[in-house]
């Protein structure tokens, strides 16, 4: 490999890890906008693992935002990432997959709707792993699949607790 290959791998890695943070930041602070941004124009997710819907990153977007109601505190961690570049039309470098844990702290909601904030509630917290596939466009490195594994949940409401991610 040549030093400006490598270059161009590690300018990408860095890349991919930004469309990551900004995917679980648009998801804690609610920008619904954002999060559809993230994705390419035939991008989907799967939530069913965690209760929630497949579909197109609007649909997603939608889902989310009523859900998310419930808990006006949230912070994704994503971590253990790993990455591999996957080649698309013979180009080596195009497609891209990351799989990586996450661990999701949320705080209930008092009241409802945008009157909600933020309670003493005990926390709900869940934790699973993302499948991302992401495609290199012209704009950018873009979402093209989100697929979310989730392996356990806690909270004293468990029972009650609906299931998001």
């Amino acid at each position: 490999m040549t030093q400006r290959m490598e270059l161009a791998t590690v300018m990408d890695r860095l890349a991919i890890d930004a469309l990551i943070t900004d995917y679980a930041v648009a998801v804690d602070d609610g920008d619904w906008a954002a999060y559809r941004g993230l994705f390419t124009p035939d991008g989907r997710a799967d939530y069913r693992s965690a209760g929630g819907i497949e579909g197109d990153a609007a649909q997603i977007a939608g889902w989310l935002a009523d859900a998310m109601e419930l808990f006006p505190m949230r912070q994704h961690l994503i971590v253990n990432r790993r990455l591999r570049f996957g080649i698309l039309d013979h180009d080596t470098g195009d497609a891209a997959r990351v799989q990586a844990d996450y661990v999701n702290p949320m705080r209930f909601a008092e009241g409802n709707g945008a009157s909600a904030t933020a309670s003493t509630a005990p926390d709900f917290v869940c934790g699973g792993r993302y499948a991302f596939s992401l495609l290199r466009t012209d704009g950018g490195w873009r979402l093209r699949q989100v697929v979310v594994r989730e392996k356990w949940r806690r909270s004293p409401q468990a029972q009650e607790a609906p299931a998001v991610t």
